[in-house]
């Protein structure tokens, strides 16, 4: 079974409860969820996640995209993103954050399963070899 602390940025509460169910039948423990970036922000300070899921279109102040730069140089997460929008402009901005993922919704269980796993493992790797060669960054 799978194991890490996710935390589920989603503005949608519908799709937000749809998601922690997805992630708690996978083993996965939710840590919060949040419904804007600077909710996301807050959230990711203080619940200590291992990994977010974030939703780029947000209510608030700012999108998934700048919360998750905020999160990615603040906190060293990795950050999946959720989105219903594929096209290149939001790809684009949504690729310069070096996200672990991008996911398009909808999306089945065992997407969402791959997608993680791969994140998670992807940062552990880069966290070793980053102690490892910590001259290297």
């Amino acid at each position: 079974m799978a194991e890490g602390r996710i935390l589920v940025v989603e503005d949608e509460h519908i799709v937000a409860m749809g998601i922690k169910k997805m992630l708690k039948s996978l083993g996965y423990q939710v840590t919060g969820i949040a419904s804007s970036g600077e909710d996301a922000i807050s959230k990711a300070e203080s619940t200590f996640p291992d990994l977010v899921l974030m939703d780029i279109m947000l209510k608030g102040n700012i999108d998934g995209i700048e919360a998750a730069r905020e999160i990615i140089k603040r906190f060293e997460l990795p950050v999946v993103y959720l989105s219903a929008y594929s096209d290149s402009q939001i790809l684009e901005r949504a690729k310069q954050t070096g996200p672990f993922g991008y996911i398009v919704k909808p999306f089945e269980e065992k997407d969402l399963h791959s997608s993680i796993e791969v994140a998670l493992h992807r940062h552990e790797v880069e966290k070793k070899k980053q102690e490892e060669n910590p001259d290297s960054t």
